[in-house]
C-alpha cells in the first residue's frame, strides 16, 4: 500500500461533502497538474491518503482510501487529464495542522512543505505513521 496527500480548498469541496458521499465515494477531479495527475495514476486500490483542507483550516482533518483507478476526468473534454476515486475512511480525532507539520523535524522532507503548491504528492510510510500519532488517530 502506497500513501497520498489529497489537498482540497474546504470551500470548493469540504471533510463534510467528502464524508457525506459514504462508501460510494467521489471523483477527485480537476485536477490540471501534470505531477499531480502521474500521481494518481500511479495509485491502486486500497491505497490511502490525507485529506487536507487547504488555504481555510490548513489541517489535515481525514483519511480516505482509493476506490476507483485513473479514469478521465468526467469535468473535461480534454483527454489528458485523469483522476481516481476516492471514499473516506476516517475522521482524525485532532486534525494535523500545517505549523504543527512544519514544527516536527521528522517531517522536514514531507511533500506538502516541500512541493507546497502540488494537491496530490505521495507521503511516505513513517510520514504517514508519525502524522497518524498526531493525529490521535488509528492509521
Amino acid at each position: 500500500m502506497r500513501y497520498w496527500l489529497f489537498k482540497s480548498e474546504p470551500d470548493k469541496w469540504s471533510w463534510d461533502a467528502q464524508v457525506a458521499k459514504g462508501d460510494a465515494g467521489e471523483e477527485w477531479d480537476g485536477i490540471r497538474n501534470y505531477q499531480a495527475r502521474n500521481n494518481m495514476r500511479e495509485m491502486k486500490i486500497g491505497d490511502r491518503g490525507f485529506f487536507y483542507h487547504s488555504n481555510a483550516g490548513k489541517d489535515i482533518v481525514g483519511i480516505v482510501e482509493v476506490c476507483a483507478l485513473s479514469h478521465p476526468d468526467s469535468t473535461t473534454d480534454d483527454e489528458r487529464w485523469d483522476c481516481v476515486d476516492i471514499k473516506t475512511v476516517r475522521s482524525f480525532v485532532k486534525p494535523v495542522t500545517l505549523a504543527q507539520i512544519k514544527e516536527n523535524p521528522e517531517l522536514e522532507g514531507i511533500s506538502l512543505v516541500r512541493q507546497s503548491r502540488l494537491s496530490v504528492a505521495p507521503i511516505t510510510a513513517d510520514e504517514w505513521k508519525i502524522i497518524c500519532k498526531m493525529g490521535a488517530t488509528e492509521p
